[in-house]
């Protein structure tokens, strides 16, 4: 066999993993390997510039070109959001605007109209042709005889750019329409709109949602808003995600009090039964219909609340990215977790908080057909070397993990990223059984976040992945764990009386005014509600039996295993039911990474296999 260079590469929510191999007759030898941020979705197309920049810097290590390759193999990489797919829910308050934004089942008509708001009445009497105008039609009015005056005063050059109607009379009163206008109906309490004011609507077309006023940024262009008004309304648009329709009257500051977005509720479609639940109700009552409803085989997010502007949003992002049609694209798992919410305290005089209740929700969106053969012939095009789809991502990564000494089949690895929490098993008999679970290191990040008010997500990734210390002296901290460290340097005058993270020999002092303590376990429960929660969850479903303590040995991999917390969370919690824990060592060097890569590379191989 003449000497070959093969490659594996690993896409995954978060990273993008390559092992490189040579090949020399029945002996193969692995010469490097490197990691690199994931660009775009996994399984899409927009993997492929992180591919080959992945291989371009695991090449140069050995001084070769991409060229030199015989042959690049890629996981089957299903398109999924595990990562995006997350958000904190809870009821928002709106100033300053008023907002009709339910999904009629006949609106009429397609676009965007902006314009005066104006009783029907009052268009036939006062209306003049320097003003755009929206109308509001009360049910008094016969349809019949509203599109006969709109084509009337038309022609005379009144501007009519839309129409909010209150009885279900959309299509009627577009069909009859010579100038075609966007129309919303079916608006019952048509008497609180108000009139006189600065209007939008918008209507997409059958199929389709609204994305102008679905927008800050739309909303911003509409009703020229200043950065500090945009972000004021960015709860508006987000209720809006999802919708075919909406309107979006501006009112002047103090007539509109206050409005609720509420947290709404999730419908869960199991095999054996369909269960609405309220997301209000908290995250034991979402997780426990989980359980009831057997598997899940989707969710779907209430129309106009915060649940449903993230699951409902989540289906046209991927629906736009893969170029699939909506009702291809499903929820395959959902993740909820009680968090806090810091929220200002209106007319606070300091900037005071106040901690809310709220739940974080992640989810696994994923399409019923994979583009990994699309990714795959670009990717070829890209780079200059032949690709072919490897094997079943699971068992790449049961492959790879088996490189791990000591480790024999049957086995159960627990793949922990930054997106997913995935589980998989083989038996004797070569079974392979797997799990793909909402929620990972990029959900625990998010809740960092949102508990110390951060705003800062790569500061608090940081927080994720190092420990704690206090400044005490320019030569001494305190350590989170009650010690005490002395240095023979002075630490910064900036880090003094601080909390600090301690990232290797650099200290970095935090900007918040949390206790190290507080912090500690902030950062604690968020790791301890996600992976410990998932670590069970995935191990009961990928189990025949569904009895984890059926189970004799777990080996962990992925980035998360990395942690300098998590494994032994885990092991605490998997020791309770006799289990065997650890995270692996792929290839008696990697440590818990790069099993996928080195399992895409040694399922074309039949020789010894070594390290260079």
């Amino acid at each position: 066999m003449a000497e070959q260079l093969i490659a594996g590469i690993d896409i995954g929510n978060s990273s993008t993993e390559v092992a490189i191999v040579e090949v020399r007759g029945n002996e193969a030898v692995f010469l490097t390997e490197h990691l690199v941020p994931t660009t775009g979705i996994k399984g899409t197309v927009m993997n492929c510039k992180g591919v080959a920049e992945c291989l371009q810097r695991a090449m140069e290590k050995i001084d070769k070109k991409i060229e030199d390759l015989s042959i690049v193999r890629i996981n089957d990489a299903v398109p999924v959001i595990g990562d995006l797919a997350m958000d904190v829910i809870s009821e928002t308050v709106i100033t300053e605007s008023s907002m009709i934004g339910h999904n009629p089942d006949t609106p009429g008509g397609e676009g965007i109209g902006i314009g005066q708001t104006i009783l029907m009445e009052q268009l036939v009497e006062h209306a003049t042709e320097q003003q755009a105008y929206i109308v509001v039609v009360s049910k008094q009015f016969d349809y019949e005889w509203v599109a006969y005056q709109f084509n009337k005063l038309v022609e005379k050059g009144i501007q009519i750019t839309g129409v909010i109607v209150q009885k279900d009379d959309g299509v009627l009163i577009h069909n009859r329409l010579q100038v075609k206008v966007p129309i919303v109906d079916e608006v019952t309490m048509i008497e609180k709109v108000p009139i006189g004011k600065k209007a939008a609507i918008e209507v997409a077309a059958p199929g389709h949602v609204i994305r102008m006023l679905s927008n800050p940024y739309g909303l911003s262009t509409v009703f020229d808003l200043t950065p500090y008004e945009t972000k004021q309304v960015a709860p508006v648009a987000k209720s809006l995600v999802g919708n075919r329709s909406a309107v979006v009257i501006r009112t002047p500051e103090g007539q509109i009090k206050e409005r609720k977005i509420e947290s709404g509720s999730v419908l869960m479609i199991g095999d054996r039964s369909s269960i609405k639940v309220n997301i209000t109700d908290g995250a034991d009552e979402v997780m426990g219909t989980y359980k009831r409803i057997g598997v899940l085989q989707d969710v779907m997010g209430e129309q106009g609340t915060n649940a449903g502007a993230m699951l409902n949003g989540l289906r046209h992002n991927l629906s736009e990215i893969t170029n699939q049609r909506i009702e291809e694209i499903s929820i395959t798992d959902l993740l909820a977790v009680d968090t806090k919410i810091p929220t200002s305290i209106r007319g606070a005089l300091a900037g005071e908080i106040t901690m809310e209740s709220g739940v974080a929700l992640a989810s696994m969106v994923k399409t019923k057909k994979t583009s990994i053969q699309t990714v795959a012939a670009k990717l070829e095009a890209l780079v200059g070397a032949s690709v072919e789809v490897g094997g079943v991502e699971a068992e790449m990564a049961i492959m790879g993990a088996l490189t791990t000494p000591g480790t024999e089949c049957p086995i159960v690895i627990l793949d922990m990223g930054g997106g997913s929490t995935d589980a998989a098993t083989t038996d004797e008999k070569g079974v392979t059984r797997t799990v793909h679970l909402a929620g990972a290191g990029d959900m625990v990040t998010m809740l960092i976040n949102t508990e110390l008010s951060l705003h800062d997500l790569e500061l608090a990734e940081k927080i994720k992945m190092y420990p704690l210390g206090k400044v005490q002296s320019l030569y001494h901290m305190q350590l989170e764990d009650g010690t005490y460290l002395f240095s023979e340097e002075p630490f910064s005058p900036d880090a003094f009386g601080k909390v600090v993270l301690r990232e290797g020999h650099e200290i970095t002092p935090l900007p918040v005014r949390h206790s190290m303590e507080e912090i500690r376990a902030i950062r604690r429960e968020a790791k301890r509600k996600i992976f410990v929660t998932n670590a069970i969850r995935a191990l009961e479903q990928v189990i025949p039996t569904r009895n984890i303590r059926h189970i004799s040995f777990v080996v962990m991999l992925g980035g998360s295993a990395l942690d300098f917390e998590i494994p032994e969370m885990i092991n605490d919690e998997l020791s309770k039911y006799g289990i065997v824990s650890g995270f692996a060592n792929i290839r008696g060097t990697e440590g818990p990474r790069n099993a996928v890569a080195t399992g895409l590379v040694l399922s074309t191989l039949n020789g010894c296999v070594s390290e260079r």
